[in-house]
């Protein structure tokens, strides 16, 4: 199957401008893809989610198909920005929490505009450096 990249870093701490375009695409088999359509790869910028496992310049596979729920590793809209973060629900109130014990988790009410976009099915992490791999 065949994922799209999306070219414009995901966001992994506080969110900032990116510009929307497609990178090219992940082959990946229909196990870890069960929904292609609805599967999309980020790359990841920032330590936010690294009590997750997420580190910076990681790739990060979305589902949109998934329903969130408490606990989920989602990609979150944030007032117009794309980024990953930990929804944790307590009683009738949703945080968008970062997985770093130093950033704060904030109120979805707080924020001006928000969306639950997908859920983080898995990450990939390079383990050499991406300038040494050949294209």
């Amino acid at each position: 199957m065949r994922i799209p990249i999306q070219g414009a870093a995901l966001c992994a701490g506080f969110p900032s401008p990116a510009d929307d375009f497609l990178e090219g695409a992940l082959e990946l088999p229909r196990w870890l893809a069960p929904n292609p359509p609805a599967t999309f790869a980020w790359n990841i910028s920032g330590d936010s989610m690294r009590g997750v496992g997420i580190f910076d310049r990681d790739l990060a596979v979305a589902d949109r198909s998934l329903k969130p729920g408490n606990g989920s590793v989602v990609v979150a809209i944030v007032d117009g920005t794309m980024s990953v973060k930990r929804l944790v629900i307590e009683g009738n109130v949703a945080r968008l929490a970062f997985d770093n014990p130093n950033l704060p988790a904030f109120a979805v009410e707080e924020m001006v505009e928000g969306e639950i976009w997908g859920v983080i099915r898995f990450s990939i992490r390079w383990h050499v450096a991406r300038a040494g791999l050949v294209r």
